[in-house]
């Protein structure tokens, strides 16, 4: 591909794509028509699957700037290619917020029907265009989403909304917050189009013609054909009447889909706003018309979004589980106007606690007086938060999962068989002297059958049936790609509160401070203090019809002081002088407070805080809560007791979950204007340390027993949460995912100042369990870290420290993953970089968390599994209804189920294909083939049966520590489909040559010559009516009983059972099939009905020869036995299904010992003694290196340095 005129857009993002301009080339095209005519259209229609041939094919390489036709390629690596047509439209300005008159807005809108199209067209009606007084923009959609063409930095770039200027949180309130003109409006709306996320449901007539295009059905058509020609009416009537079943539950299904999306973003795709004009007046339009810089004023009793939208005045309960999966309200607050806050870029992800977005319901809006609640339009239709995952699922990526490229590559084997056969049939024709439209029939037909067309159906059976019973266990999927990954799952991450544990809490009891000095721990908690109004007012709680509705903490919290929560109202404005969201009354009475302004909690600052006025005083008091550690560092060292730290790790090491309290009395002449421009900062500084809240946080009863499961399993577990670190370990520890007796290492890192570099201090938390004097250790997923002698550990890490050896530590950043099992205080954003750093080491990851903070994560896992009420959600590929990790093992056994399923059937379909395509070779040979019945029988009713009856094997009741293969081209699967490949072969030659040797043998054309009313053609190489093949045979007839067993024995002996599926005779329906087909084809081959055998065109034999053909039967259906259930599970137990693991002397010595207990194996093990294979996986191939370093891990009390060759200075602390 020529690169000199190659662009990207999207650079450095997920969709990011490189882009090449074309210009229509009329001798190409003239080429191109003609080569379609000559082909009979089947050049037009390769062309339409290939893109990038039909652009190269019809147009030459030219400018971006003066393209008509964009060729797209994403860079990952899938490396998919699409088309685009360049479009061109008339605007006053360059740019969406570009200042521009009324008067040319106008007049662009009165030619607004001239305005857009394509390239080509423009050049046609050029004159029109140099007319018209205003810029000519190019720009062309792709997923739904428009890309303009800058001519400044010769690129195209998308518009995404207020985003686009980069302008800090002052500057919208000052250069935004006063709304738009109706010009303006309709001036952007040429950019931004309409707001809407538009699903289309495709009409069923444009749906069935991308249906029928598919390479699938086009095979498919081509074959039905071919053998219609060839008169095998029957069986290419039931091949087509499968194909339209096949295309009408297709069609179905993807119309579904579709309707089901539709009516996903329906609720907000049309309905009355009220936006507020430059000129202060109130107009009503409709959603659809509303563009970023638009200012809407919501209703007090809400509304559900129809655009992401920032917050400026008032504050909104919202309710976001359609984004996050997460049912709890939360509360957003107005964007900062002012101080340091107010100078940052605004973004919609670092201030999404203001900002509202897309699908999300208001559920209540408040303000003060008379005053509107107001946001301002951020992003709309597609661009939208909403509009980004429909995105996603409009146009999915694929999935990068090696047997698909295997199967790919397995299929393409398949080809050059067909191809091989193809040769083989014209050179046998040609020798028997046949004519040339019999050599073209043979030789299509040998390819057909190497190649049969139902692949693609039979492989996604299985996910089917496994969607089916993911959904009955509560599972709902909306990737099934994903199902078989899960199979292959080796490590998976646990959020822990609302996931390991419960999500209510329970207040276990306070320890308050005063004057520096920490007072006994209490259950009491008396109203006459700062700790009593500080559990009574820092929160973010509202009343929905008298039900408190919040974080569950901060209802626990709430509740536990017994005080009445009210919405304020104008009395409680005029009582305390200061307009006040919600009113908080002690139940004696003895206080009331008014709570005038809330900054919610955030994940980053790890705190929130509100600012309150108590009736009767004057003055303002902050009252804050947060983590222990953050909170100390905002209070005056003087209040935070001495043995703050101690009594802290005192608590988290029994997995209390601590919360710290602090107040802060403002100056009294601060106004209430005065509070509400102080910063966050400012607001929190100078606190007086108030106590600490202790919080039951009771493990969850499914959690342990799941962990055990996952860790026999062999499927390491990682907690990742955003509590204290001392809590998450001794939770860690509490549910079995870190045994009492193995060490955890704490890694304290330290960012680099001045004179230092950064550091990491190793601290052993807790020594392992002394017995006898010799260490106990229970093995752990991937011991392969741990020497013989050493005991297990585990490195615990925080959020900051994470980010630090991230930062500064790469060397040892993989080899500290490789044990990590606790990351604690970890943001959102670091949760995902977790995931993904996993990924790079080639693990296979999933993650379960309650979809709040977890999206991120939840989306980049290989599989993520959100614990949610919600049937489905968009925040992860997975959404369970049960709200356990219970799922995350359903989950791995029905996505192992669904793999060994696939492996099945891939099996059974390549064995179906050679059996028929060697029948059929060898009967070329007497210019024979199997007959329309046959073909039916074998192919329509014995095929679609097995493929869909086999898939339905449920999965294995409990997880193994084996996994199922994620490759194709691994020893085990190759050797059972070559050595059946064999058996097959060997028995059907063996038949074959057999009966040509037996005394009452005659060859196929003496059968028809002693046919009297056939005698005239005896000397031809033709059958009855001028046919192509003589049917009626005795090689035919006894291939075709044998081939009908063979089907049937690869099929019960490919669909294995345990240890990752059900055994077969539990699946009544494939048993039923079985039973009924051996039945009938024994019956008619050991008691002939005359009318049976006319219908199947079947030779009559003697009956001996037809008991040695069950003898043949028999002796095949053993030996296929033996090869798959003795022989080849033996070669398991020496090739691992996930290669690449070293054989170390312990392998060597086992494979000793087994081979002296097989006969045939001896050799084996000489081979296996010599591999030393490093593994391929880069997370084992760590694993095998640390074997060999002798400092790791690190001593106690070390501390190792960023930027020096890696050593360990023992240091006291």
């Amino acid at each position: 591909m020529e690169t000199r005129e190659m662009k990207f857009i999207n650079q450095g993002l997920e969709d990011e794509m490189e882009v090449w301009g074309y210009r229509p080339c009329l001798w190409k095209m003239i080429l191109v028509g003609v080569g379609t005519v000559c082909s009979g259209g089947l050049l037009l229609l390769l062309l339409y699957w290939l893109p990038e041939w039909e652009v190269k094919a019809t147009c030459t390489l030219s400018s971006l700037s003066e393209a008509h036709t964009l060729l797209l390629r994403t860079t990952d690596d899938f490396r998919q290619w699409t088309r685009a047509k360049v479009r061109v439209m008339l605007s006053p300005g360059k740019t969406p917020f570009d200042s521009v008159d009324d008067q040319s807005v106008a007049h662009l809108l009165n030619v607004h029907h001239h305005q857009i199209l394509f390239a080509e067209e423009k050049e046609q009606n050029e004159k029109f265009y140099l007319r018209q007084s205003a810029n000519i923009i190019r720009y062309f959609t792709h997923h739904s989403i428009k890309y303009y063409w800058n001519e400044g930095t010769q690129d195209f770039e998308t518009f995404t909304g207020l985003e686009h200027l980069k302008v800090s949180c002052a500057a919208i309130y000052r250069d935004h917050s006063y709304g738009l003109t109706k010009t303006i409006q309709d001036y952007r709306a040429i950019f931004f189009g309409k707001n809407e996320i538009d699903v289309r449901i495709p009409s069923f007539f444009k749906l069935l013609v991308k249906e029928v295009l598919n390479p699938f059905y086009i095979f498919q058509l081509f074959a039905i054909v071919l053998w219609a020609v060839q008169e095998y009416f029957h069986y290419s009537l039931s091949m087509l009447i499968l194909s339209l079943l096949l295309i009408a539950a297709s069609l179905y299904t993807i119309r579904k889909q579709y309707r089901k999306l539709h009516n996903l973003v329906v609720a907000h795709s049309m309905m009355g706003v009220s936006v507020c004009r430059r000129n202060e007046d109130t107009e009503q339009v409709m959603s659809t018309e509303l563009v970023p810089g638009d200012v809407i004023a919501i209703p007090s009793n809400g509304m559900i979004m129809p655009c992401d939208a920032v917050l400026i005045n008032g504050t909104c309960i919202v309710n976001e589980s359609m984004l996050t999966g997460e049912s709890v309200p939360v509360t957003k607050t107005s964007l900062p106007s002012s101080g340091d806050d107010a100078e940052r870029i605004y973004s919609t992800e670092e201030h999404k606690r203001h900002t509202l977005f897309c699908g999300s319901h208001v559920i209540q809006s408040r303000y003060y007086a008379d005053e509107l609640v107001k946001v301002i339009v951020v992003r709309t239709g597609f661009k939208t938060e909403k509009g980004q995952l429909v995105r996603s699922i409009l146009y999915p990526k694929p999935t990068n999962f090696k047997l698909h490229r295997d199967a790919t590559q397995f299929l393409m084997c398949m080809v050059v068989l067909g191809v091989l056969g193809f040769f083989y049939a014209i050179v046998v024709d040609v020798l028997l002297g046949v004519s040339v439209q019999a050599v073209i029939y043979d030789a299509l037909n040998i390819t057909l059958i190497a190649v049969p067309p139902i692949i693609p159906v039979a492989l996604t059976a299985g996910l089917v049936h496994t969607q089916r019973r993911l959904k009955r266990d509560g599972i709902f999927c909306i990737s099934p790609q994903r199902i078989n990954i899960s199979g292959q799952l080796n490590l998976v991450c646990f959020d822990k509160t609302g996931t390991l544990t419960e999500d209510c809490l329970d207040v276990w009891g306070v320890q308050r401070a005063e004057a520096g000095i920490f007072s006994a721990p209490d259950i009491e908690i008396s109203t006459k203090t700062n700790f009593a109004a500080c559990m009574a007012t820092c929160h973010t709680l509202i009343t929905i019809e008298g039900k408190l509705c919040g974080d569950p903490l901060d209802i626990k919290v709430f509740s536990a002081t017994g005080s009445i929560l009210e919405e304020a109202t104008e009395y409680h404005t005029a009582l305390y002088n200061a307009r006040i969201s919600s009113v908080v009354q002690f139940p004696d009475q003895s206080c009331e407070f008014g709570i005038v302004r809330q900054f919610p909690f955030s994940s980053a600052l790890q705190r929130m805080c509100v600012v309150v006025r108590q009736l009767g005083l004057k003055h303002f008091d902050v009252y804050l809560k947060g983590a222990p550690e953050t909170v100390a560092n905002l209070c005056k060292p003087h209040t935070v007791p001495q043995s703050f730290t101690e009594i802290l790790e005192a608590y988290t090491r029994q997995g209390f979950r601590v919360i710290a309290l602090a107040h802060n009395q403002l100056e009294s002449e601060l106004s209430w204007l005065k509070v509400q421009s102080l910063s966050r900062e400012q607001i929190e500084t100078d606190m007086d340390f108030l106590g600490l809240i202790i919080m039951q946080n009771k493990i969850k009863e499914q959690t342990a027993d799941v962990l055990l499961e996952l860790r026999r399993a062999n499927i390491r577990t990682l907690m990742v949460t955003g509590d204290n670190m001392l809590t998450a370990i001794s939770v860690a520890r509490d549910c079995g995912m870190i045994p009492d007796h193995e060490k955890v290492i704490i890694a304290d890192a330290v960012s680099p100042n001045d004179q230092n570099p950064a550091k990491i201090t190793w601290r052993y938390c807790k020594s392992p369990v002394q017995i006898n004097n010799q260490t106990t250790k229970i093995p752990f997923s991937g011991d392969e870290l741990c020497s013989n002698n050493d005991p297990g550990y585990h490195f615990a890490v925080s959020g900051q420290s994470f980010n630090v050896i991230t930062e500064h530590f790469p060397e040892i950043f993989q080899k500290f993953l490789l044990r990590a099992s606790v990351f604690a205080r970890m943001t959102p954003d670091q949760k995902t970089q977790l995931v993904q750093a996993l990924q790079s080491i080639d693990y296979t990851v999933g993650m379960c968390g309650d979809g709040a903070n977890d999206c991120g994560a939840l989306k980049k896992a290989h599989s993520g599994i959100s614990l949610s009420e919600l049937e489905a959600s968009v925040a992860s590929p997975f959404t369970s209804s049960i709200p356990n990790i219970s799922c995350i093992t359903n989950l791995i056994r029905q996505g192992r189920g669904a793999l060994v399923t696939t492996f099945c059937v891939f099996k059974f379909m390549s064995l179906f294909s050679f059996i028929m395509f060697c029948g059929v070779i060898l009967l070329y040979t007497v210019l024979s083939n199997f007959g329309d019945w046959q073909y039916l029988l074998t192919d329509s009713v014995m095929l679609s049966l097995i493929i869909l009856t086999m898939s339905l094997n449920p999965a294995w009741k409990k997880l193994v520590r084996r996994t199922p293969p994620s490759s194709l081209m691994t020893i085990p699967v190759l050797s059972s489909i070559l050595f059946q490949i064999v058996n097959c072969l060997l028995f059907q030659i063996f038949t074959f040559f057999l009966v040509r040797q037996q005394s009452w043998y005659r060859t196929p054309q003496e059968i028809q010559c002693n046919d009297s009313s056939f005698s005239d053609t005896c000397s031809l190489n033709q059958t009855k009516d001028g046919g192509l093949y003589i049917i009626k045979n005795f090689e035919n007839t006894s291939l075709f009983y044998v081939s009908a067993f063979q089907y049937l024995i690869v099929a019960i002996v490919f669909a294995k059972g345990k240890p990752f599926r059900q055994p077969s005779y539990k699946n009544w329906s494939f048993v039923l099939t079985c039973t009924l087909l051996y039945t009938f084809i024994l019956f008619i081959m050991l008691y002939p009905i005359p009318a049976v055998d006319e219908v199947m065109e079947i030779a009559d034999v003697p009956y001996n020869w037809r008991i040695m053909l069950l003898i043949i039967i028999l002796a095949h259906a053993v030996l296929s036995f033996i090869l798959e259930n003795l022989i080849l599970d033996t070669l398991w137990k020496f090739f691992p299904t996930n290669p690449g693991v070293k054989w170390t002397s312990k392998h060597t010595s086992n494979t000793t010992q087994m081979a002296n207990q097989h006969w045939g194996l001896a050799f084996l093990s000489r081979i296996l003694c010599h591999k030393n294979r490093p593994p391929k996986t880069k997370h084992k191939y760590l694993a095998m290196k640390l074997q060999e370093e002798i400092d790791w891990p690190p001593a106690p009390s070390s501390i190792t340095y960023a930027g020096t060759p890696q050593h360990h200075l023992s240091v006291p602390f």
